[in-house]
Parts: structure tokens; C-alpha cells; sequence
């Protein structure tokens, strides 16, 4: 099936509204998510809303959280996100945090009780539109060993980074620390699909193709013990440093539903203007992306990228042409809609569904 994106973001807004968000959070997780589908990364966007909406009723997280700053310095916040939605806990942490910002020059941010927050792009997109270079990470429930390890201690760990640009479109890396996102093989599973060599092991340690045995396994890490190194690290700065759980201490999306998941995220703001004129630094970035673009390719390559640049391929072709869902998606959102009350159909036309 394929939505129109203004009419998929109607459809999750009305859904989520239904569960008990309010109509502004309700609007940032719907957005939050189609921006995922958007960019390409379908791992992360509406596929989750039938889990997001399961834990919204089951009382794991809480619809109307009292998001507030807990600790507070001149270049530090410590937030308390109240087990609310991980998108509206990390949008509101990224508001304050660009407001600091503007006074202060540079912020470090914690945010503590949390929840899966989606795709980190989001997140950072709004400070570059500030003017403003943006980290953003967030730990996650074990699904990762350590490396030479076969039982799951850290989760795949997200890490973005957004860096703003003139002429061209801003730079957006966003990773995670495993070789895969594991919703991609979750979405493979779900379709009855294998996985391709090197992206999990099994339960015993075993490379593995089938996407079912892995997810009993373990994701491995990118690079080895580069991404094992760089997901600890990601996974003290969220959790061990904000008083958040961390390794296997952070409770499960897919299971323990009557638990909040009180995962962690680091966010960093830098102010371009405390360096040099922010218009100077887009040149500056405009320059370089110029350089390595017009460098030499490799055989058999057509084009050299920089990070983000595939997925704004992507976003114009599908704000142009619609977002194309899989027909087991497309199912499952129609089921959680029915359940919570909104018919799919009531947001299908002729220029909606192609």
C-alpha cells in the first residue's frame, strides 16, 4: 500500500490521541515516526506503532508525563522524563536544551526515564535548524553481546549527529552500533525473509541467516570491537551517567509491559556562532561536502555521498510519490486503529492510496 505522508501522519496522530497523548504529543510522535518512513529508515517508523500503542495501555508508558528539569548548571542539564513516550521526552529535552544553548554557548544533556525514542535524526535536525552542531544517543535493551561475547548486554545503541550546511542540505548521521538496526530484522522476521551473513549471531554463537535466530541470538556490533566500544561508551553516557538503566537493566520493548522500559539518552549542543559567524561555517561545511564530492570514485561507483544525503534521495522521492507500506504493515496499523478507534479507511482516497 502507499500513504500520501501528510494523511499516514493524520492517521498515527488520530491513533495516538485515542490512547491518551495529548493532541501536541500525539502530533510529535506521529510526525516523529512518518519522518523515519520519510528518510527510508521504515525500521523506525510506523511499523511501531501497534508495540508504542500495546505499552500506552498497558501502563509501561505513561501518556501525560511531567517532563522537568531535575539538576541544572551553566552547560549541564539533568531531565527527568516522567516514562513518557521517548519522542516527546527527547523533543522537549531538545527545546530546552536549544533555548541553554542560545545563553550558554554549548549544553550537555541527560535525560533520564525515557523510552524508545525512535530515529536520533529527528532530534538533531531541530538544533541544526538553530544554527547549532547536535549529538544525540540513546541506550537500549540488550540485544547486543560484548564482543567475543554470545549472551546480549547492550542494546544497538543509537548515535546522530547533525551539522548544519549552506547550499547543500545539512549533514545527518544517524547509526546505530550494531551492524543493523535490529527493527530491520525484525521487520525481515515479520515478513518471513532471511537476513543477510554478518548482521547476528544465534544462540550459540553462530553466524545466522535466519532472521528468527537471531532474534534469540544477538546483533553484532559494527566494526567489530570499534561499534562493542563505542555502544559502552554511548550506554555511560546515557544510563550510567544519568541514573538511567543501562546493559541489561533496561526493561524489554517487545515484553515486560507492565514495567516502564527507563531508558537513557545524552544529547550535546554547540552554538556555531560562539566559533565563527554561523553563514562563515556553512560555507566552510558547503566547501568541504563540495571537495569530497567532486573527488575522484571508485570503479563501479556512481557517486560519492555524505551522510544523509541517500536518505534526502529518498524523503523527496516519497513526499513526491507516497510512502509504500508493506501489506503485513499496512495490516497491522489497520488492526491497532480498529482497536483504538480510528478506521484506516476513513483516511484513504484516490490521491492518498496508489
Amino acid at each position: 500500500m502507499n500513504f500520501n505522508a501528510e494523511r499516514l501522519i493524520h492517521y498515527v496522530d488520530d491513533i495516538f490521541k485515542n490512547v491518551g497523548l495529548s493532541s501536541e504529543d500525539s502530533h510529535i510522535v506521529a510526525e516523529s515516526l512518518v519522518a523515519a518512513n520519510l528518510r527510508g529508515v521504515d525500521s523506525h517508523g510506523v511499523t511501531r506503532v501497534p508495540i508504542y500503542v500495546k505499552r500506552l495501555i498497558e501502563g509501561a508508558v505513561n501518556p501525560c508525563p511531567d517532563i522537568k528539569v531535575i539538576q541544572e548548571s551553566d552547560a549541564t542539564l539533568l531531565i527527568d522524563g516522567d516514562d513518557g513516550m521517548g519522542q516527546v521526552v527527547g523533543r522537549k529535552a531538545m527545546e530546552i536544551g536549544i533555548a541553554k544553548t542560545k545563553k550558554s554557548g554549548g549544553v550537555h544533556i541527560g535525560v533520564t526515564r525515557s523510552s524508545h525514542f525512535g530515529a536520533g535524526a529527528y532530534f538533531v535536525k531541530r538544533a541544526v535548524e538553530a544554527d547549532m552542531v547536535a549529538f544525540a544517543m540513546s541506550n537500549a535493551p540488550s540485544t547486543m553481546a560484548p564482543w567475543g561475547g554470545i549472551q546480549p548486554y547492550f542494546g544497538t545503541n543509537p548515535y546522530a549527529c547533525g551539522i548544519p550546511a549552506g547550499k547543500h542540505e545539512p549533514i545527518l548521521l544517524d547509526m546505530a552500533t550494531s551492524v543493523v538496526a535490529r527493527g530491520k530484522i525484525i521487520m525481515s522476521a515479520q515478513n518471513g525473509t532471511d537476513i543477510p551473513t554478518g548482521w547476528a549471531i544465534d544462540d550459540k554463537g553462530r553466524p545466522t541467516t535466519d532472521s528468527n535466530a537471531a532474534l534469540a541470538g544477538s546483533v553484532l556490533p559494527f566494526g567489530g570491537p570499534k561499534g562493542y566500544g563505542i555502544a559502552m561508551m554511548i550506554d555511560i553516557m546515557s544510563g550510567v551517567l544519568t541514573g538511567a538503566g543501562f546493559g541489561p537493566h533496561i526493561n524489554n520493548i517487545y515484553g515486560d509491559y507492565d514495567k516502564p522500559q527507563n531508558v537513557g539518552h545524552f544529547f550535546q549542543l554547540i552554538d556555531v556562532n560562539r566559533f565563527m559567524p554561523a553563514e562563515l561555517f556553512k560555507q566552510r561545511v558547503d566547501q568541504m561536502i563540495d571537495e569530497i564530492k567532486s573527488s575522484p570514485a571508485a570503479e563501479g561507483v556512481e557517486a560519492i555521498f555524505v551522510p544523509g544525503e541517500l536518505e534526502n534521495r529518498i524523503k523527496q522521492k516519497r513526499l513526491e510519490n507516497g510512502i509504500d507500506l508493506s501489506e503485513e504493515v499496512y495490516e497491522d496499523l489497520k488492526k491497532v486503529g480498529a482497536e483504538c478507534g480510528v478506521d484506516i479507511r476513513d483516511y484513504e482516497n484516490a490521491d492518498t492510496i496508489r
